[in-house]
């Protein structure tokens, strides 16, 4: 299901999702926690890419399994190999990041539009957590894409 489409890599095809969606998600996280003012404006986008985001993520990095599996049994290794790991790595790791922020600024737009009235200390420590994970979302994101440029267009 992950590994190619019409003979292309379906990493090659769905990984723009998530260099899109999880750096939206970050930004629209950050700036729901910290502009109270816009939190009535941005919440439906910060909901919807709660729920895109760590799914995007999901398939490129399930995608870019399969396509690990496959350049590794067409004989990479040495330093392309070791690239490859650094970026499966920083993949991971920006799912399961992508994954707990989307989830906290679901449980944070939910909580907010609720009829009942959250306690300020839930509120602080929500947005502090959407702003701690979308600034390491974001990292990851970037040093995946960073690895993942170098294994395609590096020298190694």
């Amino acid at each position: 299901m992950f590994d190619q489409i019409n003979g292309l890599p379906v990493h090659a095809l769905v990984l723009h999702a998530a260099v899109v969606f999880v750096p939206l998600l970050a930004l629209g996280a950050i700036v729901y926690a910290l502009v109270a003012p816009w939190r009535s404006k941005i919440g439906w986008a910060v909901l919807l890419l709660g729920i895109v985001a760590p799914i995007s993520t999901f398939v490129a990095k399930e995608s870019g399994e399969e396509l690990y599996d496959r350049l590794i049994s067409q004989g990479v290794k040495g330093r392309g190999k070791e690239i490859l790991d650094d970026h499966m790595h920083f993949g991971t790791m920006t799912f399961w990041f992508s994954l707990a922020l989307g989830l906290v600024s679901i449980v944070a737009v939910v909580l907010s539009r609720g009829s009942g009235s959250t306690p300020k200390v839930v509120q602080w420590v929500l947005a502090a957590a959407m702003v701690v994970l979308g600034l390491f979302a974001g990292y990851y994101v970037f040093r995946t894409g960073d690895a993942g440029a170098t294994a395609v267009w590096g020298s190694y």
